[in-house]
């Protein structure tokens, strides 16, 4: 969890510094981006890292302001109410927080063609977010255990429809 892309380099040279001196050989360096201002930045960022890791419960909590523990009070009445349409810690908000995902990812790739993207967190195995992740051209989605044959199926899908498109 990085907000500047000097705390990463900071960092690099700190793990850059331990792995010659334990000789280790075979790792990458890369952070999570939960903070908008990550995502804003990550062009700058990714001149240190070798992957993103969308950390989308806590990019959604800090993009809308909101804790999860006290949002889960009121989101329902807002999805009821029309003020939102689904609730954004279970389907990632693609207006919102997938825009600083876009932003990310273009920046990200533009700096470092190469670097691998993806998101971690429940949104990794919500479809609806699947098939976004999917459409930016994402590496990977991270899940919990129980919903990784949820995240294959969309997956496979997304991959399917976006063939046919």
């Amino acid at each position: 969890l990085v907000s500047s892309p000097e705390e990463l380099e900071i960092l690099c040279n700190t793990i850059k510094k331990l792995a010659d001196k334990i000789g280790a050989k075979n790792y990458s360096i890369g952070t999570m981006i939960e903070l908008p201002r990550a995502a804003l930045l990550a062009g700058e960022i990714a001149h240190h890292a070798e992957f993103f890791s969308f950390g989308t419960n806590d990019l959604t909590q800090t993009t809308y302001g909101l804790s999860r523990d006290d949002a889960g009070k009121f989101l329902p009445d807002y999805v009821r109410a029309g003020i939102i349409e689904k609730d954004p810690f279970v389907t990632l908000d693609q207006d919102g927080v997938g825009q600083l995902i876009n932003i990310a990812t273009l920046k990200g790739r533009k700096t470092r063609s190469d670097i691998k993207l993806g998101i971690c967190g429940e949104h990794g195995g919500d479809p609806s977010s699947i098939e976004f992740c999917h459409n930016l051209g994402l590496d990977y989605v991270s899940c919990s255990p129980y919903r990784v044959p949820i995240a294959r199926l969309a997956a496979a899908q997304a991959a399917i429809l976006s063939k046919r498109a």
